[in-house]
């Protein structure tokens, strides 16, 4: 197989690295306008399997290029591009996944879906940890049961040593995190969907020691379209973010504070945005280069089998890996990412068209995929 990976972050270089670890693999090309400065993982790779290529994912020519010499290719930019890239890899006629993370651009690329189906590709939006992984497990759990009542998604990335006073590290980007505590959230409630405010309905979930009780509230983007999907199938369904317990009434104090808006404001003669200043005054302070994190995962699902009420309980805690310096919110995300990919590759993704993932990712085939790598879904 010949893999193309869009963008060399954090994610895109997990992505590549797990890719690398199939031998079935040929080629990787790990696609970035800067390209130079690869993780240290990845080093023993560069120049034989891995194929560093410098590339600007505006230049429609050279993507078009790129996707027709692969049989997938991985998107780990931000979900502005994704768009896009779906539609340049439909016009390619190679499958695609991406990181997503905006409902919007998930219903625009879903108009795909008869080029996908003509071309005979998958185009799967979603595909990371939240929304993905998660939205993968509820659709389980949904499939066990004959009816269901209720769908809770729990999901976070936090230190293993968290310091005051937020008891947070940055493990993806600090102004897509600043994005989600800004944004509604869409919830299903008596079967109707509806939005509620960011930071919200603040609740304890326990998880056995070291991690002990975290909070959740709720954010934007993990349901992705299972709200619109379920509305009028399933009573409730939410999605919640995971952190040490005090961090969302100081976030919502600063949000309610205006700092984190981004209309400009004057400043002593200077326009700038709020959320700017927040930007680049939290993110050296909450940048840990030797912070180890973790990633703790819930999901929920309840309702009826064989006439009997049942729970079905999916749990995670995944960690920093200190072998390779890889992070637990890396593997989660970019492992996901690359496992998406390869199951396209291989046929394993059905049928062809543009689907998220709780629609077409085999759960069973998938989970086992994760645990290959140490990720270890346990399932109640």
């Amino acid at each position: 197989m010949r893999m193309l990976v869009l963008g060399a972050g954090l994610q895109g270089s997990a992505c590549a690295y797990d890719l690398l670890q199939n031998e079935e693999v040929t080629e990787v090309r790990l696609a970035d306008l800067e390209i130079e400065h690869l993780p240290k993982f990845l080093a023993p790779y560069s120049g034989k399997r891995l194929i560093p290529t410098p590339l600007d994912v505006r230049d429609k020519e050279a993507v078009l290029a790129l996707m027709a010499e692969s049989d997938a290719a991985m998107s780990a930019i931000p979900y502005y591009f994704n768009l896009d890239l779906a539609r340049d890899a439909a016009e390619a006629g190679v499958h695609f996944c991406d990181l997503g993370g905006n409902t919007d651009i998930v219903f625009e690329q879903k108009k795909l879906d008869e080029t996908a189906k003509a071309k005979g590709i998958t185009i799967v939006p979603d595909c990371g940890l939240a929304p993905g992984m998660v939205n993968i497990l509820a659709q389980r759990g949904n499939d066990q049961l004959d009816t269901v009542d209720e769908v809770r998604i729990f999901v976070g990335g936090l230190p293993q040593n968290p310091e005051p006073p937020l008891n947070y590290q940055i493990v993806y980007s600090l102004e897509g995190v600043l994005d989600y505590y800004t944004t509604l959230s869409w919830v299903v409630r008596n079967g109707k969907r509806e939005q509620v405010k960011a930071l919200s309905e603040i609740e304890p979930v326990q998880f056995d020691a070291p991690v002990g009780e975290l909070e959740a509230f709720h954010t934007a983007g993990g349901l992705s379209t299972m709200a619109f999907r379920y509305e009028g199938k399933i009573p409730t369904m939410e999605y919640k973010t995971l952190r040490y317990p005090g961090h969302a009434r100081i976030m919502e104090a600063i949000r309610e504070l205006g700092l984190l808006e981004l209309e400009p404001i004057d400043v002593k003669g200077v326009r700038v945005a709020p959320r700017d200043v927040a930007v680049a005054a939290m993110g050296p302070r909450l940048t840990k280069p030797k912070g180890k994190d973790l990633v703790a995962l819930r999901v929920l699902v309840k309702g009826m089998k064989s006439g009997k009420p049942k729970t079905i309980d999916f749990e995670l805690v995944d960690r920093y890996d200190e072998t390779r310096g890889i992070s637990a919110m890396m593997r989660t995300t970019g492992y996901s990412l690359s496992i998406t990919g390869q199951m396209q590759a291989r046929g394993e993704v059905k049928p062809a068209g543009v689907h998220t993932p709780d629609e077409c990712i085999p759960a069973e085939l998938y989970i086992s995929e994760l645990k290959k790598r140490g990720i270890e879904i346990r399932e109640s």
